[in-house]
């Protein structure tokens, strides 16, 4: 079959875990160039990529005025996850550039992960890897998650499902919500409350509110000020939302005990990150949705909707 478009593809492993979807968008006459880099691309790399392109499976790399000014033959973004803080809505919108999402695609991917921090973080786990693999077995005392206050900042998909998955652990859940989903909360047995009560009453805070203008840097000295000595904090959200230098004096001054992130403010981390240096931390690469189920079932999604764009159709979870 003639190429009738191409289609730039920036998530990673897009041949390996995704192999349906490619066939899907080849059979419909697309050419898929790849992502071969294994992480999201800088403008630089994303330069003589964008000239010809029609359209674009997302990664987390940016998509803003810069390059939508090289790219004039773009019709349609398909974010290939949820979070959008990385495209110009509204620039798409001048530009005549359709952008969708997947919305809770990978929220039960990142939910698994948040409970797998948890436990990481407090019975310690890497440590102890490692020191059982040096020869040293040296048994760090860690701490039970029974019995503990979580508190969720956010009280979406994703908040909701860790919600359920740590109803077998004995805690109490609460949670803070602009928007609360009163009904989900009662059936979740999850207490709602104000974002200082989260902070002062949680062993546990888990972040999963969206990257916005008023949550940037929500995490800050007075926020980790207010959680509770012997704490602990985790984030599987935006990098966004936590204040990098903050959270660093927090857990060098031991205000609180631990935390473990998955998200950083700039991406990828440097290895210089002072973040690194601490023992008390536990880190992943923004992999918290990194699974063969959700790459199979969001790229079945993100392809069916820059297909929809190219046949003049209303594609599902148009954002502009």
């Amino acid at each position: 079959m003639a190429t009738k478009y191409k289609v730039l593809v920036t998530a990673t492993n897009y041949s390996v875990l995704c192999a349906e979807a490619k066939r899907m968008l080849e059979e419909a006459g697309c050419e898929i160039v790849e992502n071969r880099l294994g992480r999201p691309h800088t403008f630089e790399e994303l330069i003589p990529l964008v000239g010809d392109i029609d359209g674009v499976v997302a990664g987390v790399d940016t998509w803003d005025e810069a390059v939508f000014k090289l790219a004039p033959k773009l019709k349609a973004i398909a974010r290939f996850g949820v979070g959008v803080d990385n495209i110009d809505l509204e620039k798409a919108k001048e530009y005549g550039i359709r952008v969708t999402n997947v919305p809770a695609g990978n929220a039960n991917a990142v939910a698994e992960l948040t409970v797998g921090l948890i436990l990481s973080a407090m019975r310690k786990i890497p440590v102890l890897h490692q020191s059982a693999r040096q020869g040293y077995w040296d048994r760090t005392v860690g701490e039970e998650l029974a019995g503990k206050t979580v508190g969720l900042l956010g009280f979406g998909n994703i908040a909701q499902m860790v919600a359920r998955k740590l109803q077998g652990f004995d805690v109490k859940l609460i949670a803070f919500d602009k928007y609360p989903n009163l009904p989900k909360a009662e059936e979740l047995q999850v207490e709602m409350a104000g974002p200082d009560e989260v902070f002062g009453r949680s062993d546990v805070v888990s972040m999963h509110l969206p990257s916005l203008k008023e949550t940037h840097h929500m995490m800050n000295d007075e926020a980790f000020a207010k959680m509770k000595p012997g704490s602990f904090f985790v984030n599987t959200a935006r990098g966004a939302l936590v204040d990098e230098k903050a959270l660093y004096r927090a857990l060098k001054e031991n205000k609180i005990a631990g935390a473990a992130i998955d998200v950083y403010e700039q991406e990828p981390a440097a290895a210089d990150n002072p973040l690194f240096q601490l023992d008390n931390l536990i880190t992943t690469p923004h992999t918290a949705a990194e699974t063969v189920e959700t790459y199979r079932r969001v790229s079945l999604v993100t392809a069916k909707a820059l297909l929809d764009v190219f046949a003049g159709a209303e594609p599902a979870n148009r954002l502009c």
